[in-house]
């Protein structure tokens, strides 16, 4: 096997001028035997064919709207980060939502990245919800878990079943539709309360701690809330 050349065959002696001329590179790199090998001209290649590309036939019909296709989505969903504040038993103050501004309890962080947390239900009237932690502040105290059972609470747990749309009849169309009100699942009770239960009776055993819990977070005229220590 050749090895392969450290210089150049004809090294630059100024930038753009070599050191041999074009007859002595002519003679350097053998090229006259080569030319003198095949008749007096350079051997020639013939440019491979094409292989010959099936006839498609035209469709007889075109639709209507130019039919857009789906771009192939290559993008892979990392697992998302729980920030180093937010641990089991945390406190937190929901910002936004229908219970903005209560504290709520940290349970575990769901495999969606949604934060589980409580109220619990009986002290604020939060109950087992999901929260998006760009929509908490943590502070710095906490809620002890002991004898908290979360195996079964997940992200099916929230799952709603599919609703069935009724065909409207002729007399119902042109009725008022009467607001049927949305009933909790006895299921979703029982969680509740079994979540609940061991948590109340942590929460109760340190002073002060359920009425904070109780207590909804507001600023008040005069406070900074830069320099406030959650």
């Amino acid at each position: 096997m050749a090895k392969a050349r450290s210089t150049p065959r004809n090294p630059d002696l100024v930038r753009g001028i070599g050191k041999y001329t074009r007859g002595q590179m002519y003679r350097k790199r053998g090229l006259w035997a080569i030319k003198a090998k095949n008749g007096g001209k350079f051997p020639t290649h013939a440019a491979k064919a094409a292989p010959p590309t099936p006839l498609e036939k035209p469709p007889k019909f075109y639709p209507a709207d130019d039919i857009k296709k789906p771009l192939i989505n290559k993008r892979k969903p990392k697992p998302t980060k729980l920030r180093a504040s937010v641990t089991p038993g945390t406190v937190l103050i929901v910002l936004a939502g229908r219970f903005k501004g209560k504290r709520v309890v940290f349970l575990k962080q769901l495999s969606s990245g949604l934060l589980l947390v409580t109220g619990p239900f009986k002290i604020n009237g939060v109950p087992i919800r999901r929260v998006n932690q760009a929509y908490v502040i943590a502070t710095s105290t906490k809620v002890d878990l002991s004898g908290v059972d979360l195996q079964n609470i997940d992200d099916k747990f929230f799952s709603k079943p599919a609703e069935k749309k009724k065909k409207k009849g002729e007399g119902e169309f042109f009725e008022a539709e009467k607001e049927e009100k949305e009933v909790v699942p006895q299921e979703k009770k029982d969680s509740q309360k079994a979540v609940d239960a061991p948590l109340t009776k942590n929460i109760e055993a340190v002073p002060e701690l359920k009425a904070y819990l109780g207590a909804r977070f507001s600023l008040k005229s005069g406070m900074k809330p830069h320099e406030l220590v959650f």
